[in-house]
């Protein structure tokens, strides 16, 4: 029988844990959980060193964990990004690392146009207005199916992002570094989408390829009308000088869900004195039904993994 250690809350019930256990592994498995996160290596270590699937979600583990745990099989990552994972080391040492890939499609896509709606209809401004005795004056706002939708990364997210914004109308357009068939959109270089777009929606992985993908540069080709929306991970953007193109005027806002490292972030972050900008912490894809279909999919890919046809392999 395996030991299962969640090494951090999945933010579901126990309970639908031990069903998916019982559901998927026959209730082969001896499944550990664990209400708080460990606060260092040593907690980490202690609590996965003899379990040979370990659960973990977007808490970073590092090298010196992962050639700790001598009896790991399966690192069962139940988030959609791994870069916060050494997964050079397990690749390595031959254990297999699966993501949770697909949980938070609509999650993710229903902040980005939350955020698209609020910075283009002045929702935050409209409400102060209404609390201080004001009116429309100054702000009135844009349709979004009257703009042009620009998506950089047409993965599973970047799909459903595109799929959306054909619902509103828009004209969208696309980048992605390999060859997409997608419908209704179309796929166009990076200097385009940034010339050509109202609203920029990024979907790229975290990699060596992507950090500081969007910089100051690339910022410079954006419409001074455009906003810039970041659900992805945060090294892609140039912090620094996203700020300052917001400071400058030089784009017409921005929303930021991810930042060089998570909330909470430092008191002086340069995005906190921007003008017309949306800040969340991380939230995108947090939503109950989201964290549902995840339990599934992780518990799935540690079903798969034991009957010998491991899915969403990452290494």
């Amino acid at each position: 029988m395996k030991k299962i250690v969640v090494l951090e809350p999945l933010a579901v019930p126990d309970d639908l844990l031990h069903q998916l256990v019982d559901e998927k592994l026959d209730g082969q498995a001896d499944l550990v959980l664990y209400d708080q996160r460990a606060q260092s290596d040593e907690e980490m270590i202690d609590r996965a060193k003899d379990a040979e699937i370990v659960v973990i979600a977007n808490q970073a583990m590092s090298e010196k964990v992962a050639r700790s745990l001598e009896k790991i099989e399966l690192l069962a990552v139940a988030f959609t990004g791994f870069d916060h994972i050494p997964v050079d080391v397990f690749k390595e040492r031959g254990v297999t690392v699966c993501n949770a890939s697909g949980y938070s499609n609509e999650a993710v896509t229903d902040l980005v146009f939350g955020m698209v709606i609020s910075l283009l209809r002045n929702i935050r401004e409209c409400d102060q207005a209404v609390r201080q005795g004001g009116t429309k004056d100054g702000l009135v706002g844009q349709e979004l199916s009257a703009l042009t939708f620009g998506v950089i990364g047409a993965g599973a997210i970047g799909q459903q992002v595109i799929k959306v914004a054909n619902a509103f109308g828009c004209r969208v357009l696309a980048f992605n570094r390999s060859k997409k068939d997608v419908p209704n959109c179309e796929f166009v270089d990076l200097d385009t989408l940034l010339k050509e777009s109202d609203v920029v929606s990024i979907h790229l992985p975290s990699n060596a390829d992507t950090k500081g993908f969007i910089g100051a540069d690339e910022l410079a080709k954006m419409k001074d009308t455009a906003i810039l929306i970041n659900c992805a991970r945060g090294p892609i953007v140039d912090i620094p000088a996203l700020a300052k193109a917001l400071k400058d005027q030089s784009i017409g806002g921005a929303a930021v869900d991810v930042f060089y490292t998570e909330p909470p972030l430092e008191a002086d972050n340069p995005l906190f004195d921007t003008p017309n900008t949306l800040l969340t912490p991380h939230v995108a894809f947090a939503t109950d039904e989201a964290f549902v279909k995840r339990a599934h999919i992780v518990f799935g890919n540690i079903a798969a993994f034991l009957a010998g046809k491991p899915e969403n392999v990452v290494v």
